[in-house]
């Protein structure tokens, strides 16, 4: 919490800036050894507010038959300026070993979201570690949120998300919505192995539909700023995926 404070630390000087008050929501630390991990939302605190929070519970750490290294932490939001004006949020930075359990078990989330809240308006956003050796393309049939026909992939298959030179795309968007025919996005139309480690999976006709046509992007802040390898991978290892909502 210390590294997120940090971290936090410039914003409110930067508010003026960067158009806005900002507020955050940090996890407490996650993890099944003494290594752990936060999930961070950062967000306009004059723009969307938080309704509430919980962690998915997955099972008995201790007993050793919980589900993942690092439970999702899931926020619902206000956003009374965006078309869809409540939504949840859902992260993931899955283990890599266990990447195919995980991300199936993100299914198990979703059921569980809907009925707690009531909704499957809800983004799943990650490091899902899903790509290149650790979900080989013979999983992913086996994995529930890939074909559920109410979430879409929105990050392509196409797409590297990594800063290294590796060609894996691990950050992935997921919005859920039933899907039609034609829907121009490929994430959830064959089986083959996407190149994912991050992403974006949105979930819900009224999520869906309140997303901006081709905004679910990759920002290559390498190729933006022009910086050499050396400095990209020392602001990350990841470049950040992005996607809009329609105003309201």
């Amino acid at each position: 919490l210390g590294s997120t404070r940090s971290l936090l630390s410039p914003f409110p000087q930067l508010a003026p800036s960067a158009g806005g008050p900002y507020s955050f929501l940090a996890s407490v630390p996650l993890g099944r050894t003494s290594y752990k991990e936060q999930y961070l939302f950062i967000y306009r605190s004059d723009m969307v507010s938080v309704l509430g929070s919980y962690y998915y519970d997955d099972g008995c750490e201790p007993c050793g038959n919980d589900t993942f290294s690092r439970e999702p932490f899931i926020v619902k939001f206000s956003s009374p300026t965006t078309q869809v004006q409540e939504l949840v949020l859902v992260p993931l930075h899955s283990e890599p070993a266990h990447a195919v359990q995980e991300i199936d078990a993100l299914y198990d989330v979703y059921t569980d979201v809907i009925n707690k809240w009531g909704t499957n308006d809800m983004i799943f956003l990650g490091d899902f570690n899903a790509d290149c050796s650790y979900v080989p393309s013979s999983q992913w049939p086996s994995i529930r949120l890939r074909s559920l026909r109410a979430c879409q992939w929105l990050i392509p298959d196409s797409a590297d998300t990594t800063v290294a030179d590796t060609d894996c795309a691990y950050d992935r968007c997921v919005p859920g919505l039933a899907r039609g025919a034609g829907s121009g996005h490929g994430g959830l139309t064959g089986t083959n192995s996407p190149r994912c480690l991050g992403s974006i999976v949105a979930c819900g006709t009224a999520l869906r539909q309140g997303i901006e046509p081709g905004s679910a992007t990759v920002n290559d802040f390498q190729k933006k700023f022009h910086l050499q390898l050396k400095d990209a991978l020392a602001v990350s290892d990841h470049f950040p995926v992005q996607v809009t909502l329609k105003a309201h």
